[in-house]
């Protein structure tokens, strides 16, 4: 074959690899776009995930945000039913309402009034405390003054009380000295008349020894034991009534008179009161004393005699 209508290997071999090397340039071409759009569709993909959990967050705020309004909606609906109920309790209220203010506006008026006077007395309490105050500070000043003066007082009323006493006592006495002479007078008188005339000596004997025998110091004692006697018959036991009426209770003690008369005795500091603890004592030997009377006795037994009380061996008349 010739040049022009043959094709040579050489020819053919270099058109495929043009044919090659074009197709590979195009395969390229198409990886490397291929690579493209796969890194795309990577990318969309990522983002399709993205914004379907944006979707997923946004639903569920949609689903809190409802459930919000809904639970706004409730209180809002309850908020409207509270004020509805107040608006009628406002309104049946008012009348209660314009009393208390009326009160109150009373009630303010008077504590007015009261903290006014309460001031007026603050005052008055300072104005007391500053003259009591200027009064103890004269007292302390001059207490040794009122110290003596109260001395001397009680010192008058003493000598005054110990003077008129002993008068008492001297005419109390002298009066019992002549009663008791005149009364012996008598019975002696009398013995001696009616007496027979053989014993009348003897009798004027015995009369006349007696009447020295009973010296006028004796005489003088037993006219002080009447009057100390007499003084204690004067005198009222004083006590209180309702610590009285509460023992007599407790010991169940009927005689509540006699009980008195009993418990003068236990005066022990004797100053014509009985105290709570004096009549409790008292009360207790009453008991006592009762139960032992009721009870039978086997053996009587002689109470002793009563204590002396006579006075001193100093004669009052000897002064």
């Amino acid at each position: 074959m010739t040049e022009e209508g043959t094709i040579t290997p050489d020819v053919k071999i270099k058109e495929l690899e043009e044919a090659l090397e074009t197709q590979t340039e195009r395969l390229t071409k198409l990886y490397a776009a291929y690579e493209t759009q796969d890194k795309e569709l990577i990318d969309l993909r990522a983002e399709v995930e993205v914004l379907e959990k944006e979707i997923i967050e946004r639903e569920i705020e949609k689903e809190s945000l409802d459930s919000i309004l809904s639970e706004k909606e409730n209180k809002i609906r309850e908020l409207e039913m509270k004020a509805t109920k107040a608006s009628k309790q406002v309104s049946h209220l008012q009348p209660e309402l314009d009393k208390m203010e009326e009160k109150y506006s009373r009630e303010k008026d008077r504590l007015g009034k009261v903290f006014s006077i309460a001031e007026e007395l603050d005052n008055d309490l300072k104005l007391a405390l500053v003259e009591m105050r200027a009064r103890d500070e004269w007292y302390v000043d001059h207490m040794s003054l009122f110290e003596d003066l109260n001395k001397a007082i009680k010192a008058r009323y003493d000598l005054i009380e110990s003077r008129v006493e002993a008068e008492r006592q001297s005419q109390h006495m002298g009066q019992v000295f002549s009663d008791r002479m005149d009364e012996l007078v008598e019975a002696r008188a009398t013995e001696m008349m009616d007496a027979p005339a053989e014993n009348s000596e003897e009798a004027a004997e015995e009369a006349t020894e007696e009447t020295t025998e009973e010296s006028p110091e004796e005489i003088v004692e037993e006219a002080q034991e009447e009057t100390t006697e007499a003084v204690a018959e004067e005198v009222e036991i004083g006590y209180s009534d309702s610590v009285l009426d509460r023992i007599v209770k407790e010991n169940s003690i009927e005689d509540v008179e006699a009980f008195v008369e009993f418990a003068k005795d236990y005066d022990k500091d004797e100053n014509n009161y009985l105290k709570a603890g004096e009549l409790e004592k008292a009360a207790a030997d009453w008991t006592a004393k009762a139960a032992e009377s009721e009870a039978p006795a086997e053996e009587e037994v002689a109470e002793p005699a009563p204590p002396s009380t006579w006075g001193d061996d100093v004669d009052p008349w000897q002064n």
